[in-house]
């Protein structure tokens, strides 16, 4: 008998366009969690790619939403619904502009901060009371639309590369101990080149 059931969803836009852009940052984590429990096959589901999984005494589904971004809480609450998710067992992983680059900031509930993705959820829901972890892209310079929809340059990719593994971890905690026990142990994370 498990424990709970979990929702991780990852945003971002489906299409070759847009595959390596900021933007789909909660791609590459829900990527890099399917690669770590050797998950190779995604099914299509309630508009949605998904794969489920034991883990650590918990059923966990893994979604990746085709909705594209703005449309990203129709999957998710046709998600939730179907699985019967409590809120407090959904994660949300996504890009945040306002967060330096490979920052890590996990939280309980709170508004949208201005993401698209967010603001779709937390409408369909009708909440904001469910954990979400945000990975830091850098703040704007610019027209932010520009911004997230470009690719990282080599020298970003360095800290989105030590970051993601780092989320992969946070995500893993959160399933194990909890979301309060991820958010002592991870938030403000950064790479160590932001030291140098």
């Amino acid at each position: 008998m498990f424990m709970s059931t979990k929702l991780i969803v990852g945003l971002g836009n489906p299409g070759p366009q847009y595959e390596n852009t900021k933007h789909n940052l909660g791609f590459w984590v829900v990527n890099e969690l399917l690669l770590r429990l050797r998950l190779s096959r995604l099914e299509p589901l309630c508009r949605s790619l998904i794969a489920r999984t034991e883990w650590h005494d918990s059923e966990i589904i893994f979604a990746k939403p085709m909705t594209y971004m703005n449309n990203s809480g129709q999957a998710v609450n046709m998600l939730v619904q179907k699985f019967d998710i409590a809120p407090h067992d959904l994660c949300v992983v996504y890009d945040d502009l306002n967060l330096d680059i490979g920052v890590l900031r996990l939280r309980k509930a709170g508004s949208d901060g201005g993401h698209n993705g967010m603001k779709s959820i937390i409408h369909h829901l009708g909440t904001q009371d469910f954990p979400r972890l945000r990975v830091g892209i850098g703040k704007v310079e610019g027209d932010w639309m520009d911004h997230v929809l470009n690719a990282f340059s080599a020298t970003e990719r360095e800290y989105i590369n030590w970051a993601i593994p780092c989320a992969t971890d946070a995500i893993e905690t959160f399933v194990t101990d909890g979301v309060q026990t991820a958010m002592n142990r991870f938030n403000g994370r950064v790479c160590p080149k932001h030291d140098s």
